[in-house]
């Protein structure tokens, strides 16, 4: 018997599987010649990108002028959480060095990557994550790149002290100066802000209500943004404006986490006095120093270190700040807690019409699984709960009627007469 074979084509044709790719790009400091690299990376990756065949384009994510040794890249973290939520499957970076100069953090960042099935490709080093026995060589050179950071971080951290050794600053904006040269120069408009900001003090107004004056005069900071009571405050208490400088008041604690320390005697100080030409005298500024110290806590209404059930869940839907605990009526016999929005609290209703909410009514009304209150209208809020599902609230303060019991009539009664008898 003759035997016979015959090939079967396949009757479904194969349809390749489509990649969706995106690109992560990042420069580490704010100039111009690197944000136009940065733009430059862009459009190279968009391209790149849209013109493979068998890629679709999921996006460049791209954080500027932050240090790849930090965490607080907003867009490296929506670009994790966008792979989790499973619309990207490989990510293209320039360098090890651009996606994370921290080995710990870029091998927990890959292999959380890999368990879901997203690659990472590094060009320049020709790596991708999920092949073969990646880890060690991504170790080695991740390793490699942190060191290049940490000389890079203590030169820099060399070239700052030595120029306080010599009386020089770091430059960074402050109303009121420019620098030129290396030297501080008076700017008349912005000098008289700062001598109103130190009469406006002294004559008794808080800084709050220095703020919502500089607001209302529409005059804008230094760095053209609103005013807050901090930067007031930093005004108040910098003394470059008696034309002396105290240089390492701070320092960064070390080059991966990148933290701003008060120093408080690790390093050494350096106090120049006459380095440049005053806007406030000496002894205005030590009157304004000593006010500062003697004014009470103004915080103490407010209890933002404490955290409570309802801390950072309760988002005003008006400005979309968020909520804070208050004793409403303190040091009086009808004290009581209550959530009110940062903004109305700290700027008022011209900033913010929203109403504060009685903490017991929160008790009342929120169960314990919840995820986020909203707050719709002055009487209304939506609880959003841990399964995502919303259920909208409404509640009203007592009538004063309402509030008052029969013990309470009675005892207003009785004070009536006694007045009118008497």
């Amino acid at each position: 018997m003759k035997k016979i074979v015959r090939k079967l084509e396949r009757l479904t044709p194969v349809i390749p599987m489509i990649k969706r790719v995106a690109a992560y790009a990042r420069v580490s400091d704010g100039k111009d010649a690197m944000l136009h690299s940065l733009s430059a990376q862009i459009s190279y990756y968009s391209e790149l990108i849209q013109k493979t065949p068998g890629w679709e384009y999921a996006g460049v994510y791209v954080d500027e002028a932050l240090t790849g040794t930090k965490d607080t890249r907003h867009e490296f973290n929506r670009m994790i959480e966008d792979s989790k939520a499973g619309k990207i499957d490989m990510i293209i970076t320039k360098a090890i060095s651009r996606f994370a100069r921290n080995t710990v953090t870029m091998l927990e960042t890959v292999r959380e990557l890999k368990n879901i099935g997203v690659d990472v490709y590094f060009e320049k080093e020709k790596i991708h994550s999920m092949s073969g026995d990646v880890e060690l060589m991504l170790s080695i050179l991740s390793s490699f790149a942190q060191e290049e950071s940490l000389s890079v971080s203590e030169n820099c951290k060399w070239r700052i002290r030595d120029k306080f050794k010599r009386g020089i600053p770091t430059v960074h904006p402050i109303l009121g100066y420019k620098y030129v040269n290396e030297n501080l120069e008076i700017i008349p408009e912005e000098a008289k802000i700062v001598q109103m900001i130190f009469k406006l003090y002294l004559d008794g107004m808080g800084t709050n209500a220095i703020m919502k004056r500089l607001r209302k005069l529409k005059i804008p900071t230094k760095t053209g943004g609103q005013w807050q009571e901090s930067s007031v405050m930093k005004i108040l208490k910098n003394e470059k404006y008696t034309g002396n400088l105290l240089l390492q008041k701070k320092y960064v604690k070390d080059h991966l986490t990148k933290k701003l320390c008060i120093n408080r005697g690790e390093l050494p100080q350096y106090y120049v006095e006459n380095n440049h030409e005053a806007i406030i005298d000496i002894e205005t500024f030590e009157k304004v120093q000593q006010r500062i110290k003697s004014q009470p806590n103004s915080s103490k209404k407010i209890e933002p270190k404490n955290t409570y059930q309802f801390t950072s869940k309760i988002t005003c839907g008006k400005c979309g700040k968020h909520y804070r605990r208050k004793i409403a009526n303190i040091g009086s016999k009808y004290a009581h807690p209550v959530w009110i929005c940062a903004t109305y609290n700290r700027l008022g209703k011209k900033f913010c019409s929203s109403k504060q909410i009685p903490e017991d009514i929160l008790f009342k009304l929120v169960p314990p699984e919840f995820k986020e209150i909203i707050v719709t209208e002055h009487n209304k809020f939506i609880i959003v709960l841990n399964d995502e599902s919303k259920v909208e609230k409404t509640w009203k303060y007592k009538s004063r009627s309402e509030s008052f019991n029969d013990k309470m009539k009675k005892t207003a009664r009785e004070r009536r007469l006694n007045h009118e008898c008497s």
